[in-house]
């Protein structure tokens, strides 16, 4: 029943407010970032999306003088011809295999780097590592290949210390075997400081009072570190892992054109190096665009796959 003097709940009336006059008051609170944002999303709209529309070129027989929209159009053929070209296995197994190889042995090390800093008691120390850690982030990828280069040629360092101990003088880079474990070993030591800055940041974020219960508790290092640290750790690892995964296929093309040479070919070249020879060199502009969307699907079919197997097994994912 209702009381006396007390209005019906549907003699209420709520005044409905449009969505327009929502944007408006959202805009004058927050203007400022807003501004800020602006300057992005044009860097975006010009330089990420808006080459997209080169994409159409895949689907034709681009030809510069009759332009994008009015070269004739092939359909699927350029994928046909680059399904049945003797070098699509070659360049797919190689893309797989030292994406793969580099995930397995460069994903981790960031994270075994960031729990050790994060164990240093003396502070100076701890900064010194971290600083000699980063700064190869900052070399060119060229100076780096270049020491390389000079390190691993017949007269190198590296081969006259390997060579007290019965290693054969040799070119490293020439030789097809050693590619990979080089690509991947300057790889690791390029980026390992640079990536473990997202995981010291997370270390940081995790409350000491976790630490404080699991010592009540009688946790030892060991313990704190698989029952406290990695679980907490864990969301970031995922989305590190799901954006890892997603460039797999983008294997550094500048470095891999930088250290390989035609003895290195049957190892080294990937979808990306054989796009830029294929499209720069040769010319063949349509055939190389119909490649590299192929790379960009299978790219985002991994992310995407990556993402719902971690929704499934940890509960947490990109999106």
């Amino acid at each position: 029943m209702k009381r006396k003097g007390q209005a019906a709940v549907s003699d209420v009336t709520v005044p409905t407010v449009s969505r327009g006059y929502l944007w408006k008051k959202d805009w004058q609170r927050n203007k400022t970032l807003y501004a800020l944002f602006i300057p992005v999303l044009v860097f975006y709209i010009v330089f990420q999306y808006g080459p997209m529309m080169g994409l159409i070129i895949s689907f034709k027989e681009y030809k510069p003088s009759k332009g994008f929209f009015k070269s004739p159009w092939v359909g699927l053929k350029n994928f046909k011809d680059f399904f049945t070209n003797p070098f699509f296995k070659r360049v797919l197994l190689n893309t797989i295999k030292i994406s793969v190889t580099n995930l397995i042995f460069s994903f981790p090390m960031p994270i075994i780097l960031a729990l050790l800093i994060s164990e240093l008691r003396s502070k100076t120390y701890s900064r010194i590592v971290q600083t000699i850690s980063y700064i190869p982030h900052f070399i060119s990828i060229v100076v780096i290949v270049s020491i390389m280069m000079d390190l691993t040629s017949r007269d190198g360092a590296i081969v006259n210390f390997l060579s007290h101990f019965g290693f054969k003088k040799v070119t490293m880079l020439n030789e097809p075997k050693y590619f990979l474990p080089l690509y991947v070993i300057s790889g690791v030591w390029q980026n390992i400081g640079w990536n473990s800055i997202i995981y010291l940041s997370a270390l940081l974020a995790i409350d000491a009072e976790l630490y404080e219960a699991a010592k009540i508790d009688g946790a030892g290092k060991f313990r704190q570190l698989t029952s406290v640290t990695l679980p907490c750790l864990l969301p970031t690892i995922v989305v590190m892992l799901i954006l890892q995964v997603g460039k797999s296929f983008n294997v550094g093309y500048e470095k891999i054109l930088l250290m390989y040479n035609p003895l290195t070919y049957e190892v080294a070249d990937v979808i990306s190096t054989y796009v830029y020879r294929e499209g720069l060199l040769n010319m063949n502009w349509s055939y190389s665009t119909a490649v590299g969307l192929f790379n960009s699907v299978v790219s985002f079919a991994l992310v995407w796959a990556t993402n719902k197997i971690s929704q499934k097994v940890s509960g947490s994912g990109l999106w």
